[in-house]
């Protein structure tokens, strides 16, 4: 996420609410294990842009929601993730880092990407979508959209700081629910890794936590009755 590029824009959320009150936010929000065989270690776009195995620091955050308190529109194929999405961009947890990276990085060189709310809340979010000077949509499926961060999209080569942020959605009949996740995998690319630790130390990890949980329950807000 933006962490790599802007660590000021990560910790915005903290002038939303007390501490109490981002717990009981995010609350139904939660993190779980991913395995070392997650298909993002096998992505074409980490393996081009990690060529020398560098570490992970890397994360899965799952939400689970009720489906009758989804918006049925959403319930056709491919809707669900698209609004999952758009309700990142949009949302009240990445105003902070956007209004940020517009003041830094907005111009006619950048004029062809998504800023304003209303277009981040509109688009679908196909390949080649430019947001905010940060992301670039890699890829986009039924249940799933991948974007890169880490840097500016104009740097297509391979980057001293870079990233994989996937959005999945699925609608699971049988158990009555539609889960959502938020999938983050940061790593150098550049060079050899020299220290071999991962690129985020604890508290900046932490912090990433903390702004994916703000994250999810934006989105949620947009996919919700």
């Amino acid at each position: 996420m933006g962490i790599l590029r802007s660590t000021t824009a990560v910790v915005g959320w903290g002038s939303l609410a007390t501490v109490g009150t981002f717990i009981a936010l995010t609350r139904r929000s939660g993190f779980v294990q991913m395995s070392k065989t997650d298909e993002i270690f096998s992505n074409v776009f980490y393996l081009r842009n990690n060529p020398n195995a560098n570490p992970t620091t890397h994360d899965l955050c799952v939400r689970r929601v009720p489906l009758d308190k989804i918006r049925p529109e959403l319930l056709e194929d491919g809707k669900l993730v698209e609004a999952f999405c758009a309700g990142i961009w949009s949302g009240f947890g990445y105003t902070v880092q956007r209004k940020y990276l517009e003041r830094k990085y907005r111009s006619p060189s950048t004029a062809h990407q998504l800023w304003d709310q209303d277009d981040l809340k509109a688009s679908s979010y196909p390949v080649g979508t430019q947001i905010t000077d940060h992301f670039e949509v890699l890829s986009h499926s039924p249940s799933s959209i991948v974007v890169r961060c880490g840097d500016s999209p104009m740097k297509r080569d391979v980057r001293a700081s870079d990233g994989l942020f996937e959005m999945r959605a699925y609608v699971r009949q049988q158990e009555g629910v539609a889960e959502f996740q938020l999938k983050s995998c940061f790593y150098q690319g550049l060079g050899k890794s020299e220290t071999g630790a991962a690129p985020m130390g604890p508290w900046i990890d932490w912090a990433h936590k903390l702004y994916t949980k703000l994250w999810m329950e934006s989105a949620i807000r947009n996919v919700v009755k």
